[in-house]
């Protein structure tokens, strides 16, 4: 807690009458309290990381469940009540502080698999490491996505408890274990008579984030792309054309090899270039850039590092079509993509073993921009496949949801807007997040909130070896664990102040 970054934001916020804040006394209480909480909010991270709920795997998913709401009800909510679905149940905890204004917040309690193999350390062992130049890490699967900003926000709670100050908003926790096989229940959890119209009460619903750079700049996001998780099967259990079982590979020449008729289905769906997709009406609904969000991407290019950006995707060395930067980023969060996660089929072992597979699977996700939605793409994808001839590949939909976005003008994100300035934090706007998280189920029908992610500091590595959360930075230009914590403690009553002006 003793760094540049946090003092000056104490000062900042409290020479500012604009910013609804605690008194310098009752904040001073606050971040007493986070502080003397720090040992022990690490050590319910490193806790929470050893009990991973996988839903890939059904692994924990009761367990998953029961521990969110006992660490929502510790952390100072009257209630919290597992909501059971069709899979993985979530969670709803409320917290009734006696204010006028409630916000929404979600978590995720799932993580991603893992092979113990590829980690430097084991990835339920939570283990504190250094990380040279940037301070103390946690490692461990789960680690930045997401449980260690939802550790943070749940400390920011538990502070207000420990000073005896009460929230300047009331909160609404829902939470699933279902997020990494793309959310196929939660719409359920949201329907539930006593989470809906808790929501609806809210001025807006944020999932905790980490969001800054190594440079210590931040970023905001106005929206989401969608996601659709889907496997395309062909083999004996979709057509007697083929073997239910691997077969010697000199059957080729009587028998049809289901592994060539996937590539072949596959080939269909995207153009000659291989990126652009081909099914039919696949773009009728997509929605282009405004203007606005045009003037945010260039300022996107002109903030960021191309150089970084290419090191974080893998080292690419260039951008489809040899694209300049600007208009690699303008793709990145306007185009729908239909992307092979990976092809499984017959032997993968050392040499060869002359086989013929009797299975062949695609792992497929569609990601999905405004205003298309979940429903019409799978159906798009059907039709496609049964037009070209491939009635005998089978589509297999495991979960999904539609695009999100967010006016650049809500409390919400003024709120975060204004905290960010307070700590001098300098930040981008980013008209839609490539990645997808099921925000549409708050900014669609029937609640229609805005939603996104709120919060600093820095992690990497989510769904890799080697997840790492940040919890104590050297850099005083980067956010800790502990000032996460205070940061949201300063963005709730910053956004209670943005609620009341909205009512004006």
């Amino acid at each position: 807690m003793r760094k540049i970054l946090l003092l000056s934001a104490a000062v900042a916020i409290l020479a500012s009458p604009a910013l609804a804040a605690p008194s310098a006394k009752e904040r001073a209480a606050l971040e007493a309290a986070v502080k003397a909480d720090h040992a022990g909010a690490v050590k319910r991270l490193q806790d929470w990381i050893a009990l991973p709920t996988i839903a890939a795997e059904n692994l924990n998913a009761a367990e998953g469940a029961d521990y969110m709401r006992r660490l929502a009800l510790d952390a100072g909510f009257g209630q919290a009540k597992v909501i059971p679905t069709s899979g993985v149940p979530g969670v709803l905890a409320t917290l009734d502080a006696g204010a006028k204004d409630c916000v929404g917040v979600y978590f995720m309690y799932d993580v991603k698999q893992y092979d113990p193999a590829e980690w430097s350390s084991p990835p339920l062992a939570a283990k504190i490491v250094d990380r040279p130049g940037e301070g103390k890490a946690i490692v461990g699967r789960g680690a930045v996505n997401q449980k260690g900003p939802e550790t943070a926000f749940l400390a920011a709670l538990r502070a207000f408890k420990a000073a005896g100050r009460k929230l300047p908003l009331n909160i609404v926790l829902v939470a699933e274990g279902e997020e990494e096989i793309a959310s196929p229940n939660f719409p359920q959890v949201i329907a539930h008579p006593e989470v809906k119209p808790a929501l609806e009460k809210c001025v807006g619903v944020f999932i905790p984030f980490n969001a800054q750079n190594r440079d210590g700049s931040a970023g905001i996001n106005l929206g989401a792309k969608g996601v659709v998780e889907l496997q395309l099967i062909v083999g004996g259990e979709t057509s007697d054309r083929y073997p239910k079982a691997d077969t010697h590979s000199s059957s080729h020449a009587r028998i049809e090899n289901p592994a060539w008729r996937l590539v072949k289905a596959l080939d269909t769906l995207v153009k000659d270039d291989g990126h652009t997709p081909a099914v039919d009406g696949w773009f009728e609904n997509v929605k282009p850039l405004t203007p606005r969000q045009k003037e945010l991407v260039a300022q996107l290019a002109a903030q960021g590092s191309e150089t970084d950006a290419k090191k974080g995707s893998g080292g690419v060395g260039r951008w489809i079509n040899d694209e300049d930067y600007r208009t690699s980023i303008e793709r990145l969060i306007s185009q729908p993509t239909i992307n092979i996660q990976g092809l499984v089929s017959g032997y993968m072992g050392p040499g060869g073993k002359t086989v013929l597979p009797g299975r062949a699977e695609a792992k497929i996700d569609l990601r999905l921009v405004p205003d298309m939605t979940k429903d019409e793409v799978v159906a798009k994808l059907k039709a496609h496949l049964a037009k070209h001839g491939f009635s005998d590949v089978k589509v297999n939909i495991s979960g999904g949801y539609g695009p999100n976005e967010t006016d650049e003008n809500a409390a919400l994100i003024r709120a975060q807007k204004k905290v960010l300035d307070k700590w001098k934090v300098p930040y981008a706007v980013n008209p839609r997040l490539a990645g997808s998280w099921p925000g549409v189920v708050f900014t669609g029908p029937p609640l229609r909130l805005p939603a996104g992610q709120v919060g600093i500091g820095r992690g990497g590595g989510a769904h890799a070896p080697d997840e790492w959360y940040l919890i104590e930075s050297s850099d005083p230009k980067v956010a800790g664990m502990d000032e996460l914590t205070m940061f949201y403690i300063d963005y709730l009553y910053a956004l209670a102040d943005e609620a009341k002006r909205s009512k004006r």
